[in-house]
């Protein structure tokens, strides 16, 4: 099969749709599929020989956001003149990741090639839209995101959804296109042991410091004051404690202040992104408990990836987190509530060799029932299903 992808964000910005799109393609491409992404261009990347991991890429002249300096968006012109040179034939099918300029892209691609459009729901944007419109009342921003969600849903062929709860949501919202739960897997790189002894070293970190860990990006909707704010009721039981906020984002200087205004900074490290091939499972590693409380995640794969390295998790069961957390099985689930949040801490803190089960629980539980390859599987029979359907339609219109 020959798949078309195209999103709004890759590596080197590094978020859960890049991880996604990644973790999906290598396992397609393993099985013999053909598989090509477009994607911006990142300044850093510019005038950088193409490596052999992005020779499946196209990459397109891009533009800086100025609300946004982490992202870039695709040149309309660029993408365009890209667009005009794909015939019918290329490819079988076009897989959207991203609603932004992807969004129009995917589908002016797929009605030139004469081909079914699939989209991913990657992020629960219902959530994010007041941090990045402050000037727009909550209830509007609300609204705008979920009429602009149901809209873009409603012009592909199938939605493919993260998650159950997410799936709920957008029904909720007047979405009839049929959706399709297909959760990211982990790839085998993510069970490879990090160097948690050596990662404490580096980071100057004693071996015997209670040490929490948050591993995203550093963005409003990730609820990390609530993370801050815990960590203030852990620390008076724990009084070494220590946070380490891995990732970059717009709300870091924000909460660099709550530290310092709360007389938390030797007890709050920020070590910005980690390289994921040996830096970030070390980072799990070396933690002793990996602390999650975004309420906005379509799915929550720092999750997996913590208990993949048999972390237990500390984490609040809201949207799509809740379609992974199972309790003890390598996670202790916490309410929406500081207090109970840092008992739960706490209670794991005290007890080493309920640490250790709850660890050792959630990494054969990933391995069961989270591998890349069986979620790829599931991804492939979805193509498959919406091109038998696609075929009739197709021919039904060329007569």
């Amino acid at each position: 099969m020959k798949i078309l992808m195209i999103s709004d964000v890759y590596f080197p910005r590094v978020n859960g749709v890049s991880t996604s799109i990644r973790t999906f393609a290598e396992s397609l491409r393993e099985q013999g599929h053909v598989v090509h992404l477009i994607a911006p261009l990142y300044p850093a990347q510019e005038g950088q020989p193409l490596t052999a991991d992005e020779s499946w890429i196209t990459r397109i002249d891009a533009r800086k956001i100025v609300f946004d300096p982490e992202d870039y968006l695709m040149k309309w012109s660029a993408l365009m003149a890209y667009v005009e040179s794909l015939h019918p034939g290329d490819y079988d099918l076009v897989h959207i990741h991203t609603p932004f300029i992807a969004h129009y892209a995917g589908l002016k691609i797929a009605k030139r090639l004469q081909v079914p459009a699939v989209e991913t729901y990657h992020t629960f944007f219902e959530d994010y839209m007041h941090h990045y419109l402050p000037w727009v009342p909550r209830k509007w921003a609300v609204r705008i995101a979920q009429t602009v969600s149901r809209k873009q849903c409603q012009q592909v062929d199938t939605v493919v959804s993260p998650s159950a709860q997410m799936r709920d949501v957008l029904q909720q919202y007047g979405v009839t296109t049929p959706i399709t739960v297909i959760p990211t897997g982990l790839d085998t790189s993510r069970f490879v042991p990090g160097d948690g002894a050596a990662f404490r070293e580096k980071y100057g970190i004693p071996a015997q410091r209670p040490l929490l860990l948050f591993v995203g990006r550093v963005a409003h909707e990730k609820n990390i004051q609530f993370l801050l704010e815990m960590l203030s009721l852990v620390i008076q039981d724990h009084p070494e404690v220590l946070l380490v906020i891995t990732g970059e984002g717009p709300a870091e200087a924000m909460l660099k202040k709550m530290a310092r205004d709360n007389g938390l900074q030797s007890h709050v490290m920020f070590l910005g992104y980690l390289d994921r091939a040996v830096g970030l499972n070390a980072a799990y590693q070396a933690a002793d408990i990996f602390v999650f409380a975004s309420k906005s995640e379509t799915q929550g794969l720092v999750l997996l990836e913590a208990m993949a390295q048999a972390t237990p998790v500390v984490a609040i069961a809201e949207l799509g987190t809740a379609s992974i957390l199972r309790q003890e099985q390598g996670a202790l689930i916490a309410q929406d509530n500081e207090i109970h949040f840092a008992e739960q801490v706490q209670t794991l803190l005290i007890d080493h060799q309920l640490r250790e089960r709850i660890g050792k629980q959630g990494k054969r539980y990933v391995e069961q029932v989270w591998s890349s390859d069986a979620q790829a599987n599931k991804l492939l029979a979805c193509y498959e299903r919406l091109m038998l359907t696609h075929l009739p339609m197709a021919a039904s219109a060329a007569a």
